[in-house]
């Protein structure tokens, strides 16, 4: 059976984001995740997660300045010391979340920057991110990202990510493998996940399209979930969707896997 956890990012958007750990929990997950946790007060975050009784499972990187277009850093060599101290910023923050897992986003490559250098520049940073959080038994994930949501997103495909994992060559480095991005980008969705189940560290779900609720969209959840499951899938999905008309009134297709 699939574990859930609610992307407090996109859900329960109805209200403050320190008092969504509430309303998850009593919708019946488990395990939490969202973007970035880095406007708010670590301890205040982790008096959420214990009071509600649910585990954080997995956060961000910083990604530079989000509100002026940024989506990452590790692909830009000019802020590879900016990437660093992201790194060093994002244990701090998961130390007292209990959180073992953190995604890095790629990020766009600034204009001109030819594609080797941004995948050079990829992997130097995480060769220097896994190691470190591999101290702290936290896996480093990287996501690859559509281009239609993203614009000049640098990872894109299922191929890409497990390429750069390969020359990284580190035990400490994970596929995200986000359904809704995948389905956009390639599709062949079973398939590809029963080839890199070994590499995949976490998945996340949104129907298409619309990025809305299982059961929306084009994607059969009710048959991908009992394949993730067979294949021997242990770990989380994070519910990275946009509630329709309200994440209360669109949880009806989470109802078998919450009990």
């Amino acid at each position: 059976m699939p574990k859930l956890a609610a992307n407090l990012t996109m859900m329960y958007n109805e209200i403050d984001f320190l008092k969504r750990f509430k309303l998850a929990s009593k919708s019946g997950f488990k395990g939490v995740e969202y973007l970035f946790p880095y406007e708010f007060n670590k301890q205040n975050i982790a008096e959420e997660l214990l009071s509600n009784d649910v585990k954080q499972i997995l956060f961000d990187l910083p990604a530079g300045n989000w509100d002026q277009g940024d989506r990452g850093v590790a692909v830009d060599p000019e802020r590879k010391s900016e990437f660093q101290d992201g790194v060093f910023l994002a244990l701090e923050y998961a130390d007292v979340l209990d959180c073992s897992r953190l995604t890095c986003l790629a990020g766009i490559s600034p204009s001109g920057n030819s594609d080797s250098l941004a995948r050079s520049t990829l992997v130097e940073n995480l060769n220097f991110a896994a190691p470190i959080l591999s101290q702290k038994d936290i896996k480093l994930l990287i996501e690859p990202i559509n281009t239609i949501d993203i614009p000049g997103y640098w990872l894109n495909r299922t191929s890409d990510a497990i390429s750069i994992i390969k020359e990284v060559d580190h035990e400490n480095l994970f596929l995200q493998y986000d359904i809704y991005h995948m389905q956009i980008m390639e599709g062949n969705l079973a398939k590809t996940i029963e080839e890199n189940l070994e590499s995949i560290g976490h998945f996340q779900l949104a129907d298409n399209p619309g990025r809305n609720e299982p059961g929306t969209g084009e994607i059969n959840y009710n048959y991908l979930l009992k394949h993730i499951d067979a294949l021997g899938y242990k770990e989380w999905i994070g519910c990275e969707y946009k509630p329709i008309s309200g994440t209360l009134e669109g949880l009806k297709w989470s109802k078998p896997y919450l009990r």
